[in-house]
């Protein structure tokens, strides 16, 4: 049987962040990914949007790997060219209710270290955003976006060269702790072709994604259920794609399940519209009943009043890995924790938005918690 110092299940952007902050301490790191691709998953269906920190309750994870994270992943990109940008950011408030919400949350965000926040009337928005129509507007300087994939793709290779062994098509089936260490036991390949082998490790983390709560429960019976939550984008092509010039959020909405459809200039020249959120009912919905063009115009109008329907087309789909269930208020968030049974194991559960901001973060203190256990 092979040995691990640490094994990684999930090759999204947070197990390939792990896998680089590992790789830099311990030999024999191991990720594995049952995915043909890293990235497939959550990781590259998104908005690539690098978070300011704004949104979450104070001193929560969210709130304090994001603000972290937004600096971490900024420098990251810089050291190893991927594409990213720090664009600005303006959430906007419709009527003069929604702008006493604005002020609650630039407080909030104030809280949370968020630097440069500074709110705007209707004439600034307009300099700003010609086209955007508001009644006030929060503007947070240090929100960016980069290409999700690239960022992906440069944690493993990085990782892949500080020695760590990553392997796609490899699909957790069993975990087994016993003398010192987490036998994880693996499918390779597919379901046509496949073969079966064991890794014993000293230390499992567990960054499985939309899968999360289901590697944890090959342990026994744990607490955490994921509910996919999925998000629909339209894309703006042509001249309108020019129209937004950084990122245009409207306010949050209440039911805490999303940030709101806003737009996002992406690192290609275009603009995406989204994401909405819906509960699904499966981890592999992307494509089944999905919205007209119509809604997203009806959105985008709020915002955006000369947009029309013809100017978007649809684009891709991604799932959030969500731990709220249907109707469940409040935020919940990250769990970032050692198994309460079973010591030598550590899980990454509910990892959603901002966990692309805060996946270095995340790193880092992952690689404080296996320093207590190897």
């Amino acid at each position: 049987m092979d040995q691990a110092n640490v094994l990684i299940v999930g090759g999204g952007v947070i197990g390939c962040a792990v896998a680089e902050a590992l790789s830099r301490k311990w030999t024999d790191v191991f990720l594995v990914e049952q995915n043909p691709k890293l990235g497939m998953a959550t990781s590259s269906r998104n908005s690539g949007v690098i978070h300011s920190g704004l949104y979450y309750p104070k001193n929560s994870w969210k709130a304090k790997l994001c603000l972290a994270g937004n600096r971490m992943t900024k420098e990251f990109c810089a050291r190893h060219n991927v594409a990213h940008r720090t664009t600005g950011k303006l959430v906007v408030a419709q009527d003069a209710q929604e702008a006493g919400e604005l002020e609650a949350l630039k407080k909030r965000g104030e809280d949370n270290g968020v630097e440069g926040l500074r709110l705007i009337d209707a004439a600034e928005i307009r300099v700003k955003e010609p086209h955007v129509s508001g009644y006030a507007a929060l503007e947070v300087p240090s929100t960016g976006i980069c290409v999700a994939e690239e960022l992906v793709h440069a944690y493993a290779r990085v990782a892949e060269g500080q020695g760590a062994n990553l392997v796609n098509h490899a699909k957790v089936t069993a975990l087994d702790p016993k003398n010192g260490a987490i036998e994880v036991r693996l499918r390779i390949g597919d379901e046509e072709v496949s073969e079966e082998e064991s890794i014993a490790a000293r230390c499992l983390v567990n960054a499985a994604g939309l899968y999360a709560d289901e590697v944890a429960g090959l342990l026994g019976p744990r607490p955490w259920k994921i509910y996919p939550v999925r998000g629909e984008y339209c894309e703006i092509r042509g001249p309108k794609a020019q129209w937004v010039r950084g990122l245009v959020y409207p306010m949050p909405h209440h039911d805490q399940l999303t940030l709101g459809v806003h737009f996002t200039t992406t690192m290609w020249g275009t603009t995406l519209l989204g994401p909405t959120a819906a509960y699904v009912d499966g981890k592999d919905n992307y494509e089944r009943g999905r919205l007209e063009i119509a809604e997203f115009a009806k959105d985008a109008k709020t915002l955006l009043p000369e947009i029309e329907e013809a100017d978007l087309q649809l684009a891709y789909t991604g799932l959030r890995p969500k731990l709220k269930a249907p109707g469940e208020a409040g935020v919940a968030d990250f769990v970032i924790e050692a198994d309460p049974e079973v010591s030598r194991a550590i899980h990454l559960i509910g990892i959603e938005s901002p966990g692309l901001t805060a996946a270095g973060a995340i790193a880092a203190h992952v690689a404080e918690l296996v320093s207590r256990i190897l």
